[in-house]
């Protein structure tokens, strides 16, 4: 019996055209849906415009080389952030958001730091839901070192401060501290007068339960008097024509 063999050359066409085959499958898997999570700074439309910004990148083999391979871009405010693939059509981006409480301005910038007084970013423009924090002195400001003010403590201040607020969702634009380390909030056409840094919790929850009888008036409320005692205490507010 004669036996029949494939000719090399054919042999060779046939592993040819399975690789550009498999080529052009691969090429044409493309990511169709992107979820993203983790995120409070941008949309998630913002987030998925700043890393797919190619139609490569939309492809699923090349990101994920891509992913693998090579250093993620920088985005303001984000730690880092992954990539993660649920299958060839869908990937999850996870953003890991920096720790920012509050920012000074320097040199015609905004210098954003965390809870421990580190700067962590730069910026040219405010960004909505981050207090500006005024009356501390400080020298040269580094990016990604301490905030050179006289007393540290006050970060642990404001911290608490901003961790307050944001428990009962109170939005707050800036934060006024004098010599004496004693706060003062604005939140729109309102001054709150908070003194020292005792029952802070209570003075918050008492600004928060008030805002309702405040809503659109000018004027300054003093809750530098605060007494956890006594419940029935008035507190002086000061309208503003």
């Amino acid at each position: 019996m004669k036996k029949f063999k494939i000719k090399r050359p054919r042999a060779a066409l046939l592993i040819l055209g399975a690789v550009v085959a498999l080529g052009i499958g691969a090429m044409s898997m493309n990511i169709k849906q992107i979820r993203v999570s983790g995120n409070n700074r941008y949309t998630g439309e913002e987030l998925v415009d700043m890393i797919f910004k190619t139609k490569a990148d939309r492809n699923t083999l090349y990101c994920y080389g891509k992913d693998k391979l090579t250093q993620h871009q920088q985005i303001p405010f984000v730690e880092d952030y992954q990539l993660v693939f649920r299958g060839p059509f869908e990937v999850e981006i996870i953003v890991h958001e920096k720790s920012v409480v509050g920012y000074v301005t320097y040199m015609s910038s905004c210098m954003y730091f965390d809870k421990d007084g580190i700067i962590v970013e730069s910026a040219n423009r405010e960004v909505e839901g981050i207090p500006r924090v005024e009356g501390l002195d400080f020298g040269q400001i580094v990016l990604h070192k301490p905030l050179p003010v006289a007393d540290e403590a006050i970060f642990g201040q404001i911290l608490i401060l901003t961790q307050v607020l944001s428990t009962y969702d109170l939005k707050v634009s800036r934060i006024q501290y004098d010599r004496k380390g004693d706060a003062t909030l604005y939140m729109d056409d309102l001054e709150v007068v908070l003194g020292d840094k005792s029952n802070i919790d209570g003075k918050i929850l008492r600004l928060s339960n008030m805002l309702p009888e405040l809503q659109g008036l000018k004027g300054t409320l003093y809750l530098d008097t605060y007494d956890p005692s006594n419940n029935q205490m008035a507190y002086t507010f000061k309208k503003k024509s």
